[in-house]
């Protein structure tokens, strides 16, 4: 199966590491022109510098797409896209009767705000041309709230909403807008956070171990996914191959959500 994304204009929200960094690498080896996006100049720069090292098409976009200011910068920057990925996204452990008011607002700001701002400002423009591709990075969480983080869960279930929303409303334009549920996956954020879990002076694959055992024992491939690993399924969702799915919530989670649908 070969993708094709030449031609297409590509923009990934918080890519300069983790998943939205392998998103952005996948979606430029497939001839797509990425935008790399994220706060600091230097790491978007040191992104773009390595893409294009490897031959890829890619520009930086500073901007911090949480603040509509934020987004109002990235919209002149680039102001049409074909492809939008709406990767960025925060997580922290909270006990859930210390969720305060403003982390509540942070998350939903962050997490779903962002994304629903860019797909309002770019879906006009893939519906007149008759193509496009609109995508968010949920997560498992979406569906199997932790305990240990329920504003994380609920803002993740809130973007399966929108996304599903978003979809009839692009209905029979030729844009598709679809939604990856991601696993537990291995990052640097994800590192810290299974260390505020797990005792600090264990060892990192040993630490990985007991915490998939601990707090994720639904997973069926018993370990973290790899962010290339999301990134393929988002590039597939990006093609024309992915013509007839839409409004979907495809699963990338390792078998971790224990149901046979979607």
């Amino acid at each position: 199966m070969e993708i094709d994304l030449t031609g297409k204009t590509a923009l990934v929200t918080g890519s300069t590491q983790g998943i939205g960094l392998a998103i952005a690498e996948g979606l430029a080896h497939s001839g797509a022109r990425v935008a790399v996006n994220g706060r600091t100049a230097a790491r978007v720069d040191a992104v773009v510098d390595r893409l294009r090292a490897e031959g890829a098409d890619a520009l930086g976009v500073v901007a911090d797409v949480t603040t509509a200011d934020g987004t109002d910068h990235l919209l002149a920057e680039l102001p049409a896209v074909d492809i939008l990925v709406n990767n960025l996204g925060i997580f922290e452990a909270v006990p859930a009767r210390e969720i305060t008011d403003d982390q509540w607002r942070d998350f939903f700001e962050t997490n779903v705000l962002s994304a629903v701002r860019l797909i309002r400002a770019y879906l006009p423009g893939m519906i007149e041309r008759g193509w496009g591709r609109a995508l968010q990075i949920a997560s498992d969480s979406a569906v199997v709230i932790p305990r240990e983080m329920i504003h994380y869960g609920v803002s993740k279930t809130a973007l399966l909403a929108v996304t599903r929303g978003f979809a009839k409303d692009a209905a029979g334009t030729g844009v598709t807008v679809n939604s990856v549920i991601a696993g537990p996956t291995h990052t640097a954020g994800v590192e810290d956070f299974v260390y505020q879990l797990v005792d600090r002076s264990v060892p990192w694959e040993r630490a990985q171990r007991e915490f998939m055992r601990e707090h994720r024992p639904q997973s069926l491939i018993q370990r973290l996914i790899e962010p290339a690993e999301i990134a393929n399924m988002v590039v597939y969702l990006s093609s024309p191959l992915a013509s007839a799915t839409t409004g979907g919530a495809l699963r990338v989670d390792g078998g971790y959500v224990d149901s046979i649908l979607p």
